[in-house]
């Protein structure tokens, strides 16, 4: 089977500290079609562990099976952005690179229905800090003193060490940023925060918490510019009512429902395949989409030149 492979915009350090970016996934074929679409209830982060774990072989030189090396662990393991750059790479080789989709105006007034049309290598992609996994930075007096750290007067008591967010911090707080953001955000900083100024050992729950709003907001625009970043905002007009708009477009959400809309016509191709050249279900479900469709295209074309000859 044909692999796919790509340099992640972050990367993953290995035990040794280097960094690992060359990634190697197999194409999506239809038993892993089918499997999205047995997970109907599960959140988009663990739609995109069950996704990559069921494609991702190696980065660099961690590879799936190494000792403790899960395929799950793996997913899990590499930064939001890197995900989202693996389905990026995954949904050109399996749909193209073509993007439409609809949204509603903005405007409550209006809500008409605005088609827009883009490709994939419109999606700027930024690449992260190489410096990591972990990442220094110092909290400006203002936001130290109203932390409570030593008044702000030394730059180890206003210094701050963190990690950037992976999908396992996705999965565990996508419910949490179902019903409340503010909470999911002290969450994460909880997660990835890994020394407060001189405090020895990992901060505590209480320690963030003791954090000012303002040490919060500059510790996660510190986590933002560190970190990789795969990300659209939508922007136009609304042709209706001129209403401007600028809408980040869910690349995660938009594929994995693709995938998942696409169960039913997953069942017909096996049905159409199975029927006419009698390969088994196991055999058909191992082909990548596009050659299944091809497949299908041939046999289509056949029995329409058949039809053509006998009338």
């Amino acid at each position: 089977m044909t692999g796919i492979r790509c340099w992640l915009p972050g990367g993953l350090f290995d035990g040794a500290g280097a960094r690992q970016r060359a990634a190697k996934l197999t194409e999506l074929n239809g038993r892993v079609e089918r499997r999205l679409s047995e997970q109907a209830t599960s959140a988009i982060p663990t739609l995109t562990t069950v996704l990559l774990s069921q494609v991702l072989r190696r980065i660099g030189s961690v590879t799936v099976g190494d000792p403790g090396q899960t395929a799950v662990a793996l997913a899990r393991s590499l930064l939001v952005a890197d995900r989202h750059y693996l389905l990026l790479k995954l949904r050109e080789a399996t749909v193209g690179d073509r993007i439409q989709i609809t949204i509603a105006c903005p405007q409550p007034t209006c809500q008409a229905k605005i088609d827009i049309d883009f490709s994939t290598s419109e999606i700027p992609v930024k690449e992260g800090d190489p410096t990591g996994p972990l990442y220094s930075m110092l909290l400006s007096p203002l936001a130290a003193q109203g932390s409570g750290l030593a008044d702000g007067e030394s730059e180890n008591e206003c210094a701050i060490r963190f990690r950037l967010p992976t999908g396992a911090d996705q999965e565990i707080l996508a419910p949490i940023v179902a019903v409340d953001e503010a909470r999911a955000a002290t969450m994460l900083l909880q997660r990835c925060i890994q020394r407060i100024g001189t405090r020895t050992g990992p901060p505590t729950n209480a320690d963030i918490a003791q954090l000012a709003p303002l040490a919060q907001s500059e510790i996660e625009l510190a986590m933002e510019a560190a970190a990789p970043q795969v990300a659209l905002t939508m922007e136009g007009a609304c042709p209706e009512c001129g209403q401007a708009f600028a809408l980040p477009f869910d690349l995660a959400g938009y594929f994995l429902q693709e995938l998942r809309r696409g169960a039913d016509l997953l069942y017909r191709e096996v049905h159409y395949l199975a029927y006419h050249y009698h390969w088994s279900e196991r055999a058909i479900l191992a082909m990548p989409k596009a050659k299944r469709r091809k497949y299908i295209e041939v046999l289509a074309d056949e029995i329409e030149r058949i039809n053509d000859a006998i009338r």
